[in-house]
């Protein structure tokens, strides 16, 4: 049996996605155009079908199609 890691990484996410707390800070990364994009930032709403980041630039909504990767992250460091 073989497994397919890139499926096995986006499983992980999604479900990484749903079990987060609304205010919860992820990296989430995703398919934009030819590439990937990452939001880092405050998880502050989801859909059935997305979920918003609020990053340093403002909101932003991934298409939980297009998530190729999501974890949890720490908060930032303090400021000096």
């Amino acid at each position: 049996m073989t497994t397919d890691p890139a499926a096995v990484a986006r499983a992980l996410a999604l479900g990484v996605l749903h079990d987060a707390a609304l205010g919860d800070r992820v990296v989430v990364r995703a398919h934009h155009g030819e590439g990937a994009r990452d939001a880092l930032g405050e998880l502050v709403a989801r859909t059935a079908t997305t979920v918003t980041v609020d990053t340093r630039r403002g909101p932003v909504e991934v298409a939980l199609a297009d998530v190729v990767a999501a974890k949890p992250v720490p908060p930032p460091p303090r400021r000096r």
